[in-house]
């Protein structure tokens, strides 16, 4: 693998990439297909950092393909299946062309969507810089943080990372031409089902941060309807899916543009109830040790709540219940105070932060990647798993997720000696 390798330094925020001009020409030659999985997946980021990373960034990259990358057969573009925002129901696998506007999308059946305003993106672009200038000072990241919400809010989508992701797709939609284009949208991504090993995974995922507070006794309750369903996917079934139809359309060649749902929801849906009811049965059985005396937290069924201030209340009362045994000596009000307070507002700022995917009311469609699948041989099934339908989700999360993040996220901290 090392010997098919070669590393080049570049920037994705800088023209032709920041790449050095000899090699440029190198790579004009051997380059066939581009893969674009860089991004900024931080739901709360600032608008312009969002904006440079996943709207200006595959600009970038689609520019420098079609400057140079005379043999390019595909661009493939990882992106995300929540580009859809406040889409609902079952939806689709279509592109985003310019100026769509899921919010004037939603009352398009209505007499006045004109009212709602358009999307033009470079617009979005010059708002984002000329309020950078203008918010300058003390208060600049949370003022562009919060830009970032407004604007995405505005037109329909959840956050800035949703947000600029499609403003990415239309971008590169629009500057395509000639280029065979394919969008990988993938759901929720979270640890390997078996390549290369069972529950490899590398930082915090989306679901992860919820699990594992829960694991450690830090979220009892959560913000959520239990019968709303989560779709999320393994990693390397999203990497098969990237390689099948990197091979797909890289063999055939053609201009146009497709674009594939990776995910489960429409397939093999799992209700948030069921997730975190499969946690509570691991935790039971494996739990996580509390502190450094080897005390393992006390773990409950999780409660669910529909308003955050129902939500809030129950956190403080029950996190100060359990705390205050584990707190003792002198000064334990002061330190039990203090550490229920930084638990119960790290608890609300994840309800806050993963409201929309808690009550999300959406399925995405996976028809052409099932098609991608029905078009493999048996035995290129076999190597390249895309049967989400098949993934036995109770086994996957007590037996092989929770397991995964124990190890490579938490590298073993508060697990039994």
């Amino acid at each position: 693998m090392l010997s098919k390798l070669a590393p080049v330094v570049g920037n994705l925020c800088e023209s032709d990439l920041g790449i050095d001009a000899n090699l440029i020409s190198e790579i004009a030659e051997e380059v066939d297909v581009i893969i674009n999985s860089a991004a900024n997946t931080n739901f709360e980021e600032r608008y312009d950092v969002s904006l440079h990373a996943n709207t200006i960034g595959p600009c970038r990259l689609m520019d420098f393909a079609k400057k140079y990358c005379k043999n390019l057969r595909v661009f493939l573009h990882v992106s995300t299946a929540y580009v859809n925002g406040e889409r609902e129901g079952m939806i689709t696998e279509k592109p985003f062309y310019m100026g769509e506007s899921i919010a004037r999308e939603k009352v398009a059946s209505e007499l006045l969507p004109l009212s709602y305003p358009a999307l033009d993106v470079d617009d979005e672009i010059e708002i984002a810089l000329d309020s950078k200038v203008a918010f300058e000072g003390n208060l600049e990241d949370q003022k562009m943080k919060e830009l970032g919400l407004e604007r995405a809010s505005i037109h329909g989508w959840h956050n800035p990372y949703e947000f600029t992701k499609a403003m990415g797709e239309m971008m590169i939609n629009s500057m395509r031409g000639d280029i065979p284009l394919v969008i990988i949208r993938p759901t929720a991504i979270e640890s390997t089902l078996e390549d290369p090993f069972p529950g490899w995974i590398q930082g915090n995922r989306m679901l992860d941060p919820m699990i594992l507070s829960y694991g450690k006794g830090n979220l009892p309750s959560f913000l959520v309807n239990p019968e709303a369903v989560i779709d999320m996917i393994p990693v390397d079934m999203v990497v098969n899916a990237i390689i099948a139809a990197m091979a797909k359309h890289g063999i055939a060649g053609k201009p146009g543009i497709e674009v594939y749902h990776v995910g489960s929801s429409a397939v093999n849906p799992l209700p948030l109830g069921d997730l975190f009811k499969y946690s509570y049965e691991h935790f039971i059985c494996s739990p996580i040790n509390m502190d450094t005396e080897g005390k393992t937290v006390d773990m409950k069924e999780m409660k669910f709540f529909s308003s955050m201030d129902d939500f809030s209340s129950h956190m403080q009362t029950e996190i100060v219940q359990q705390r205050r045994l584990a707190i003792s000596g002198n000064n334990a009000s002061q330190r039990l105070e203090r550490k229920c307070k930084m638990i119960v507002e790290h608890a609300i700022n994840l309800a806050r932060v993963y409201q929309p995917y808690m009550f999300f009311r959406g399925r995405f469609d996976n028809s052409n990647t099932h098609n991608l699948m029905e078009g493999m041989s048996e035995e290129e099934m076999k190597r390249f798993r895309l049967d989400v339908e098949n993934v036995d989700w109770e086994d996957y999360i007590t037996n092989i997720h929770i397991p995964g993040l124990k190890k490579h996220v938490m590298k073993g901290r508060g697990m039994p000696k």
